[in-house]
């Protein structure tokens, strides 16, 4: 017989709510803060925010109801697919059985416009016609530039100068679906002339494109802010990915015993994992692994604090793992992955051992993003690539022990716009980035007093 590659559901099964892990934490989230160490009340971001969003950012509320007319946009790729990976399996001579949540069939190639359309739907009901927002690798800014065209509303985008200059093709997209797109940092903004008067060569960073995006959104009444990971809401809004998964496996009459997923900000690990946080509870003990680049490790090397998430300092203050707001993480093509912090829900988290975290080197990841499409045949986004060489080295341990667990992964997005980044690693041009250890700490010193740990 033919093995089961594929699983599927029917749209009549895609989840009616997303998740909320608030609800569902020991502690109490940590309150977002003024640099003072005031909390900030939740009134004061509905300068950026629409109501509704701002309610699911500070929510407790287990379950949260999906309006219907986003699951109806939703139906154009959800649910997607479920994966046995039985060529990878069998090329890397493991007992391990491998899944993988194909998030890369969505019109933009990744996971992003799962909470892209809630967000333009809910600014659209609020009246709003113009959203601002950033992009790294340019996943983000596609989403919400096809998520405008959904609701009527028009879109523009900082995107991070050396992932607007290595990835063109992202930009032709976001360009195709209506939206601005602009190099940052650009002149165009107080942060962003900031930035360019210290460093006229500055590559970017996804804190400095948040800070240019957040402040032209608060400087204008008719625009508001939208972001692609970090936030309470966003993190949400992802969970209908590890929602549909646990159903698809339960089809394959099987369960994860480690998930792994890329891990910048946090939307594309919490969408998968934390709807199996939740099976802990009632006494399935599923390992959560976060997997994030070397050269940017706020998880695994940087200080559980309170920080701002954008490096103007213009957000509030927010109890995190962080490299600090000024960190200037190296050019890796992992552009998604390249932010200062990790979400307050992910880090307190991984902060109270309920989850776990490992970083990876960029030559790892390519090494098992070329690997997984001689197996598999779909050409991973550099972001997809780190969950994908994390999950290979627990795989290559079952075949040394012959242990046959079950894994899964969130194959993020596609990779398919960053074939010059693969055409570099084939060529030997690439290379890995040490820890920058002195870099932290000297934007560490940066923060307000009271933040310091």
């Amino acid at each position: 017989m033919i093995p089961t590659t594929k699983i599927y559901l029917p749209e009549s099964e895609m989840p009616t709510h997303w998740y909320n892990v608030a609800a569902d934490l020991p502690n109490p989230p940590a309150p977002y803060c003024a640099p003072d160490g005031t909390p900030v009340p939740p009134e004061a971001m509905l300068a950026i925010f629409p109501e509704e969003i701002l309610k699911q950012e500070m929510s407790a509320e287990r379950w949260i109801p999906i309006p219907e007319p986003v699951r109806e946009a939703l139906t154009m790729w959800r649910p997607s697919p479920l994966y046995r990976a039985h060529r990878l399996e069998k090329m890397l001579g493991t007992p391990a059985k491998i899944y993988y949540k194909n998030e890369a069939v969505s019109p933009a190639g990744s996971h992003k416009p799962n909470s892209a359309v809630p967000q333009a739907y809910y600014n659209r009901q609020a009246g709003i016609r113009r959203l601002t927002t950033e992009t790294g690798a340019g996943q983000w800014g596609s989403s919400l530039a096809l998520a405008g065209q959904m609701f009527g509303i028009d879109v523009r985008i900082y995107m991070v100068k050396i992932s607007y200059e290595q990835k063109p093709y992202r930009r032709s997209m976001m360009t195709t679906w209506g939206a601005e797109v602009f190099p940052s940092p650009t002149d165009m903004t107080n942060a962003g002339r900031a930035v360019l008067a210290a460093d006229p060569n500055s590559n970017g960073s996804l804190g400095i494109a948040i800070s240019e995006a957040v402040e032209e959104a608060a400087s204008r009444a008719d625009t508001n802010y939208a972001l692609g990971s970090v936030l309470n809401h966003v993190l949400l809004h992802q969970t209908i990915i590890g929602l549909e998964a646990k159903k698809q496996l339960a089809i394959a009459g099987d369960y994860p015993d480690m998930v792994f997923a890329p891990c910048g900000g946090g939307s594309n690990f919490g969408g998968i994992a934390f709807p199996f946080l939740a099976d802990n509870a009632t006494g399935k003990q599923v390992r959560l692994v976060a997997v994030e680049p070397s050269s940017c490790p706020s998880l695994t090397k940087g200080v559980y604090t309170y920080d701002f998430g954008d490096t103007a300092g213009l957000t509030p203050m927010m109890k995190m793992y962080t490299l600090g707001h000024n960190f200037m993480p190296p050019g890796i093509h992992a552009g998604g992955l390249r932010y200062h912090g990790a979400s307050a829900l992910v880090s307190q988290l991984y902060h109270e051992k309920l989850i776990e975290a490992t970083s990876v080197g960029q030559l790892e990841t390519f090494a098992a993003g070329v690997l997984f499409a001689k197996s598999e045949g779909i050409v991973p986004a550099p972001e997809s690539c780190h969950a994908i060489a994390a999950m290979i080295r627990e795989a290559k341990a079952c075949a040394k022990t012959g242990e046959a667990k079950t894994l899964l992964f969130n194959l993020s997005g596609h990779g398919h716009f960053d074939m010059t980044s693969y055409d570099r690693y084939l060529q030997g041009e690439l290379t890995d980035f040490d820890y920058p250890e002195e870099a932290i700490k000297a934007s560490l010193a940066d923060l307000p007093s009271f933040a310091k740990v």
